[in-house]
């Protein structure tokens, strides 16, 4: 059986939709934030990079979400989000994704990880990056907005992983200070997305 560690609040939400969207037999196994269960010797054995999400398959063990994603997407998707047969289309995917990954996610992390970046007792350098993020937040929802989102999905007519990935990240919008009535189109996604009973089972898990 398929395991994912995950912590509650993280991007891990992502992986955990991905599965439960899909229909397969998995396991979600939720961290402990208050004794940091992600630093400890046990689970650094199964993700020495200390982070959520890692999946554990019969063939080893997956970290990432891009990767994570596509690996559920290809395995177990076809009937709910397949990844596009076009290779074109396959590598809008992916750039939408990694977009989220490698800008998103990491302009985000400024708020509360400032440590990684800066040494922890640079409390300027810290506070100076906690200062940017509503706005780099806002620049990205944006783009994404006028340049990156086809309609009425993000890929167009085909619900995908951008679609679930691109919905993790928006769940930070209001602890970013970001107003969702700004973004019209990430608002009108959200509620699109909170329709469906998986995605809303994994949101209100995560709540728990």
């Amino acid at each position: 059986m398929l395991k994912l560690f995950y912590n509650a609040g993280s991007i891990a939400l992502a992986s955990h939709i991905a599965l439960e969207e899909s229909g397969v037999n998995y396991e979600g196994i939720k961290l402990n934030p208050a004794i940091l269960e992600h630093t400890l010797p046990e689970y650094l054995a199964i993700n020495p990079k200390g982070r959520v999400p890692s999946l554990v398959t019969e063939h080893g063990i997956l970290t990432e979400t891009p990767a994570i994603l596509l690996y559920i997407a290809q395995r177990f998707g076809n009937d709910v989000f397949p990844p596009p047969a076009d290779l074109y289309e396959f590598a809008q995917l992916q750039s939408f994704n990694s977009y989220l990954c490698s800008t998103a996610h990491i302009n985000h992390a400024h708020r509360m990880r400032g440590k990684r970046w800066v040494d922890e007792n640079d409390s300027h350098s810290i506070k100076a990056m906690q200062a940017k993020v509503t706005s780099n937040m806002e620049e990205i929802f944006a783009l994404i907005e006028a340049e990156l989102f086809k309609g009425p999905w993000v890929m167009g007519d085909d619900y995908s992983i951008a679609d679930i990935y691109l919905f993790a990240i928006t769940q930070w919008m209001e602890s970013d200070s970001v107003d969702i009535n700004d973004f019209p189109v990430m608002k009108k996604h959200r509620g699109a997305m909170l329709a469906r009973p998986a995605v809303k089972y994994i949101v209100d898990k995560h709540a728990e």
